[in-house]
């Protein structure tokens, strides 16, 4: 496993891209607990300053999530894997144009499902359903199979069964983070710049192969993934870059 690098390019020509859960923060039982260290808000403000705005979050959970996560902070930022986007902290949330509402009945059916499955959470994204067992990790394998069943069952929706940490999203092929980094990097401030884009999982892998196509530079954390030039042990690491990269910026 390569480690990953602790340097970052000048500030004027860098874009950065980060992922939320097992990428800036550590994961917890469920998404509601997870701690978000009042050092890592400054150090993101500090950076985004430092970047003329060229920071987005780019994140399974919804945008109004993240707002919430890294209050008082409203930062460009892309939400449920894609469907959702903002382009500038002044506008709203707009929706991917390949995005579409998946209806009541599946997310009722979905419920159902997890009823024989005690220890399970779903959370209803809207163009996504996330589905967290980190209350009963040996849920998995059985787990999936119902969910690839339940997703074949709609052929209509087009759903894949992502495979996270301890979690599946259900969502439609159509979109995915890599499409929302190309978009902001088609527009100001991102345009022209060399993006960097940090992520952990699956979900994480068009992104990592958007940065790769357009120059830059993609880290993975706790495993190496395709399309990466080096590997975070685990989320405190990206913090501590973070926040020498913040430090420096602060200087500069």
């Amino acid at each position: 496993m390569r480690n990953a690098a602790f340097d970052l390019p000048s500030p004027d020509r860098t874009a950065l891209f980060l992922d939320v859960d097992g990428t800036m923060i550590d994961f917890a039982v469920t998404p509601s607990e997870v701690v978000v260290p009042d050092r890592l808000v400054d150090d993101i403000a500090t950076i985004e300053r430092a970047l003329g705005g060229a920071l987005a979050v780019v994140s399974g959970r919804t945008t109004l999530d993240i707002d919430h996560l890294f209050q008082p902070l409203r930062l460009r930022s892309s939400g449920v894997h894609g469907a959702e986007i903002r382009y500038d902290p002044l506008m709203a949330v707009t929706t991917a144009p390949t995005a579409h509402l998946l209806p009541t009945r599946l997310w009722q059916g979905l419920e159902d499902i997890l009823s024989a499955f005690p220890g399970a959470a779903a959370e209803n994204k809207r163009f996504s359903f996330a589905v967290n067992y980190r209350a009963a990790p040996g849920l998995g394998p059985r787990l999936l199979d119902a969910l690839q069943e339940f997703a074949a069952a709609e052929p209509a929706f087009q759903l894949n069964v992502i495979e996270a940490n301890l979690a599946f999203d259900i969502k439609g092929g159509c979109f995915n983070k890599g499409a929302a980094i190309d978009d902001f990097l088609t527009r100001s401030p991102f345009a022209g710049r060399a993006p960097i884009f940090i992520g952990d999982d699956w979900t994480d892998e068009s992104g990592f192969a958007a940065v790769e196509r357009a120059g830059g530079v993609a880290y993975s954390v706790g495993t190496e993934r395709p399309n990466v030039s080096g590997v975070f042990p685990n989320p405190a690491m990206v913090r501590e870059w973070l926040g020498r990269a913040a430090a420096e910026m602060a200087l500069s």
